[in-house]
Parts: C-alpha cells; sequence; structure tokens
C-alpha cells in the first residue's frame, strides 16, 4: 500500500477520511503547468473479502490515467463497457457518471483541462467525449511507454509529482492560437454567475459561432451541456457532502424546481440524487474531501485557473 498525503504543505492524509484498505494522494502540477493540468492522483486499494469493489467517478475533464494493477479493472461509461481497462488511458471530457470495478492495485493519473488538451494532443476534444482510450491513439507508443515505464519504477506515492511535472514539462506542444480565449471560457464556464455562456462570452469578444467552436474542439461538448455541467454538480457536490437527497435549498438558484435538478441528474448522473447516494462510496467520498483539501474544488470539472490553491 503506498504512502497517503500530499507535499502540498498544511494538507494531512487524515483529512482525507479514508475507508479501510486504501489510499489515496492529490498532487499539485508544477507551478509551469497552471491552466493545463488540473492535478496529479494516485489511487490504490487491496483486494477486500469479496474480491472485487466498486465505486464511481462523477464527471469531469479529461484525464491520462496509468494502471498498475495485477488484477484488471473494469469501467462502465453509459452503454459502453471498457473490461479490461487498458494499462495506459486517455479518459475524453465526460458528461455521465462512471462505474468502476476494481480488484485492487495503483492507479496513477493526471487531469488535462481543456487548455492542456490544445497542448498535448491534435485531436478534436469532440470526438473523443465521454469515451475512453488506449492513450498511444493520442500520444506516440515511445511517448506512451516512457510514462508507463517511469511510473512503473517509481515508488509510485512520493515520486510521482516530480515524474509527472518533468514528462509533461518535456512533451507539453506550443500554445495554441486560442489559447486566451479558451482560459476565459474556462472562467466563465465555472463561475457561478454565468448564467449564459453565450452573452457573457460575447462581452469578451467571442462571437456565438466562435464560441461553439472551441468549445466543441478543445472542451468536448456545446457551450450549454458544459454549462449545464458545472452548474449540477456545484449542487449535486453540496447534497453528496451532507448526504441529503432532499435538502433542494442547496441547489442553484437558476433551478426553477426540483425536477428540473431532476432531470439535469439523470443527464450527468444517469439516476436520481437518492438513488445516487444511496449506494456506498466510500472511496469517492474520500477523493472528494482529498481533492478539496488540497485544491479547495473538489472536481476537475469545476477546476478554475484563477481561484485554484498554488
Amino acid at each position: 500500500m503506498i504512502e497517503s498525503g500530499t507535499h502540498t504543505p498544511g494538507v494531512s492524509a487524515e483529512s482525507f477520511g479514508l475507508p479501510p484498505n486504501t489510499a489515496l494522494r492529490y498532487e499539485q502540477p508544477d507551478s509551469r503547468l497552471t491552466g493545463y493540468i488540473t492535478d496529479y492522483h494516485v489511487l490504490d486499494s487491496d483486494v477486500g473479502p469479496s474480491g472485487s469493489a466498486i465505486e464511481w467517478m462523477l464527471p469531469s475533464w479529461p484525464a491520462i490515467r496509468v494502471i498498475l494493477a495485477d488484477n484488471p479493472i473494469a469501467l462502465t461509461l453509459g452503454e459502453t463497457i471498457y473490461d479490461p481497462m487498458p494499462e495506459a488511458t486517455l479518459y475524453g471530457t465526460t458528461s455521465k457518471a462512471m462505474r468502476v470495478t476494481s480488484s485492487g492495485g495503483v492507479t496513477i493519473g493526471a487531469g488535462i483541462t481543456p487548455l492542456g488538451w490544445s497542448r498535448l494532443f491534435r485531436g478534436r476534444a469532440d470526438e473523443y467525449r465521454d469515451r475512453i482510450v488506449p492513450l498511444d491513439t493520442m500520444m506516440s507508443a515511445d511517448i506512451t511507454g516512457e510514462l508507463v515505464s517511469l511510473l512503473r519504477t517509481s515508488d509510485r506515492a512520493l515520486d510521482v509529482k516530480d515524474i509527472l511535472d518533468r514528462f509533461f514539462l518535456k512533451h507539453m506542444g506550443p500554445p495554441d492560437r486560442s489559447e486566451a480565449e479558451i482560459r476565459a471560457l474556462m472562467t466563465l464556464i465555472v463561475d457561478d454567475r454565468t448564467l449564459d455562456l453565450s452573452t457573457a462570452a460575447a462581452r469578451i469578444g467571442i462571437d456565438a459561432r466562435r464560441l461553439r467552436r472551441l468549445a466543441t474542439h478543445h472542451f468536448g461538448f456545446p457551450p450549454k451541456t458544459l454549462l449545464l455541467r458545472a452548474r449540477f454538480l456545484r449542487s449535486f457536490l453540496k447534497m453528496l457532502a451532507v448526504r441529503d437527497h432532499a435538502d433542494y435549498s442547496l441547489i442553484a438558484a437558476t433551478y426553477h424546481d426540483a425536477s428540473h435538478f431532476l432531470r439535469d441528474a439523470n443527464r450527468f448522473l444517469g439516476m436520481t440524487p437518492r438513488r445516487f447516494m444511496a449506494m456506498k462510496t466510500p472511496y469517492l467520498d474520500a477523493a472528494l474531501r482529498a481533492r478539496a483539501a488540497v485544491f479547495g474544488t473538489a472536481t476537475t470539472a469545476l477546476h478554475n485557473v484563477d481561484t485554484e490553491r498554488s
């Protein structure tokens, strides 16, 4: 089992509230990667009495993950089942909660922002939304092999931050010509004062046609979907923190009523909040607490490059 925690000063692994036989690390990337990489994370667990465990992941920005486990991991995303998951994977931007079945072992990941996507990959983000693909379909086999080798020979814990910092600084491509606009849209999407993304973007000089083109190409979804996902997660995470599916005072004021919120829940969770919160998700709960402790925000989907802790 790896050592839980973080290199971030003032944050203790005890605050993560991890369930038994699990470990978790969250790390802040090098300041030169701010805006491109949301976080580094390392997940570890021992095989439980049943031989496998089921957990959930919430919708998020893209991520690169390397699975260093003896037993296969299976993941369900929408109607697609990935079983077994590839050793090195790229998760596209997701709009659906994901069900993960694991039998123990280490997974090491890095969250990628839309800005990071523009620097690391040539493919359009909308071609990979709600999809998981082998990493070597987007990065060369040599670069993918380099990453896997570096992580396999590491301690899979304290070493990971420096390894991933060096890897991404080495392989980050040149800035996209639309970098300033992409960065501005990232901020608008997660700002709870943004009620209409088209109107907000127009104020900073991005017209509706260009907004849609930038959103689909670099973010993976049309503007409306991105804004709805942020609003829903902001509301649902408040409910999840207190495990009260009936406290609709916690949801955003822009929801017309509870049924409006429930429609979004079906869209982004695939079920009602009541059903999701009735499930045991101790590792997800701990991961949300841990990320909030290190970054101030529980999920990459609400990662704001202007306000995240540094």
